[in-house]
Parts: structure tokens; C-alpha cells; sequence
């Protein structure tokens, strides 16, 4: 039966080990063959903001819910995650007739030949193969002795356990093509950053020269005061000073490759940054008028840097 829902991820234990990054996508089962029965877990993961855990298990298997959810819980911290259970009996108790069920079947089957007169006799074949009469389910093992609810526990542990194994390790391996993807991104970016700040500073003589102009188209034949000019250019050029915006996208991305380089559970804070990223870009842009080589020069770049943001967020999304 499917179960829903959303669950808060709980936090690192203290000392635990490093994880590595790991994406979010990722398929895994397992199985176990035990005397009397077989059971096989499976396991599929794909990205969601939270721990979004859908559970389907045979009937019977209730009681093992709170269990299965706590071992989910103690290794996956951020994702929609499918767990299903199948579960077949083996051996002489994989067929199993429910005799109160046969029985009620055939004294309605005699009702209806007495009732209507039919001489046909009941086909055993054909009751068998009404619903309830054969089948084999968790009741079979879990006749509400807590002995063999525990042995079934047991069983489900393990295998969840080794489907979880399997599972991390698909997702590590994928985590590491992203990170090798957006550690050349994070690159990229910085390259651009440091190609802006020359940019800027060469330009800086060019904003002097555009305000002077502009000043000579207002003023016409009045002299210029040089004092004033230099003032009002100095105003200028820290109205289109970028260097604090650099400085700041530049911390951001040594603390995004930091995060890569550490452990898992970053996807959030990894976003995070990104926000802040995208935020200087704006403001470089916002920053850099006219049509000079230089001030073109420098919009395409950051340009280039939201472009590669961009492409960072996606990646991020698949983050655990």
C-alpha cells in the first residue's frame, strides 16, 4: 500500500564520519532467500527540497513501517525516495489454501445447484482460483508471534540496508561528475572576474572622458572648473566601481568550492550561494554603462558569469 510523506531531515550526529557529495538520483535493490521465503527491496531516488519518503509494502507488513522509515531516515537526508517491499513465499508453505475461505465458496456454490436445480458438480480447479482461496502474504510469517515478526524485521533491515549501500553508491558517483562539472564552471567564473577587474580599472580613464563630454554638451561654451571636473569624475568612477562586487563573488566561490570539496547535505547552502552570486552579477552589470570597448567588453563577461550561475543552479538542484 503506498504511503506518503514529507519528513524533516534530521541532523549530522556528532563525530560522524565525512560524507562524500552525493546527487539525489539514484536506483538500488537488493535481495534476501530465506528458508520459507524471499524478499526484494527497491530503491529509487530523484531530487526534492526535502526528504519526501513514499513507502510500499505487502499487506502485513505494517508493523515494520516505523522501522523501515527510521533506517531510511538515519542515510537519506534530501530527496523523493520509493522504498518497496515484494515478498513471496518459497518452499511447501509457498502455496497455501484458506480453508475457511474454500468452504464458504462451496456451501454457496451448493445453495445456488440446490436452488436452481443444477446436477454439475463444483470445479475444484475453478474455486481455487477465486480470490482468497490461494495465496501466500506476510500472515504467513507474521501470525503474531512476536518471534516470527522479529526473525521478518530482521530480514528487512538487512536487505534495506544493503539496498541503501548500493544506493549511496550510485549517488556518489554521480556527485563527483558534478562536482567535476561545477568545479569547471567555478572556474570559468573566476576567470571572468579576474578578466573584469582589468577591464575595469582600464576603463577608468574612459569614464573621465565621457563625463567631460557630457559636462561640455551641458555647459556649451563655459569653462570647466578642473577642480570640479575631477571631483565629479571621482564620484563617477565609484558610482561605477565594480571591485567590491568582484570581491564579493570571488569569496562566494572559494566557499562554493569549499563545500564541494567537503562533505554531503550541502545542497541547500550550495543554492544559497548561488543566490548571492547571481546578485553580484546584476549589480556588475547594472554598473557598467557606455559603449567603450572596455565597458562591452566587461558586459559580455558578466554576462557570461550569470550564463555559468545559471548552468550551477541546475546541477545544485540534484544535490543532496
Amino acid at each position: 500500500m503506498p504511503i506518503a510523506k514529507s519528513e524533516p531531515a534530521p541532523a549530522n550526529p556528532p563525530n560522524a564520519p565525512a560524507r562524500r557529495l552525493r546527487s539525489m538520483t539514484g536506483y538500488a535493490q537488493s535481495q534476501a532467500n530465506e528458508d520459507g521465503f524471499g524478499l526484494r527491496v527497491s530503491l529509487r531516488s530523484v531530487n526534492h527540497r526535502f526528504l519526501d519518503l513514499h513507502l510500499r509494502v505487502p499487506e502485513g507488513f505494517e508493523p515494520l513501517e516505523p522501522r523501515i522509515r527510521q533506517i531510511v531516515r538515519e542515510r537519506v537526508r534530501r530527496g523523493h525516495l520509493d522504498v518497496t517491499l515484494r515478498y513471496e513465499l518459497a518452499g511447501p508453505s509457498a502455496v497455501g489454501v484458506n480453508h475457511d475461505v474454500a468452504a464458504a465458496y462451496l456451501r454457496a456454490a451448493e445453495a445456488l445447484r440446490k436452488q436452481f436445480g443444477i446436477r454439475a458438480e463444483p470445479d475444484v480447479a475453478s474455486i481455487l482460483r477465486l480470490p482468497g482461496v490461494i495465496g501466500a502474504g506476510a500472515a504467513a510469517l507474521t501470525d503474531g508471534s512476536d518471534g516470527a515478526l522479529a526473525r521478518l524485521e530482521a530480514v528487512v533491515a538487512r536487505c534495506l540496508a544493503e539496498s541503501l549501500d548500493s544506493l549511496d553508491r550510485m549517488r556518489e558517483q554521480e556527485g563527483e561528475a558534478l562536482r567535476e562539472d561545477m568545479s569547471g564552471r567555478l572556474a570559468s567564473i573566476a576567470s571572468h572576474a579576474a578578466r573584469v577587474a582589468t577591464l575595469a580599472e582600464q576603463a577608468r580613464p574612459a569614464f573621465a572622458r565621457r563625463l567631460e563630454l557630457r559636462l561640455k554638451d551641458l555647459l556649451g561654451e563655459m569653462q570647466i572648473d578642473p577642480a570640479r571636473l575631477a571631483q565629479e569624475a571621482a564620484l563617477a568612477a565609484e558610482r561605477s566601481d565594480v571591485s567590491e562586487e568582484l570581491s564579493r563573488l570571488a569569496s562566494h566561490v572559494q566557499q562554493f568550492e569549499g563545500l564541494l570539496s567537503g562533505a554531503s547535505d550541502v545542497g541547500k547552502k550550495l543554492d544559497f550561494l548561488l543566490q548571492e552570486m547571481q546578485r553580484e552579477a546584476n549589480t556588475l552589470l547594472s554598473k557598467t554603462p557606455g559603449n567603450e570597448a572596455q565597458s562591452l567588453e566587461i558586459t559580455e563577461l558578466a554576462l557570461e558569469i550569470k550564463s555559468e550561475i545559471e548552468k550551477l543552479r541546475e546541477q545544485v538542484q540534484n544535490i543532496e
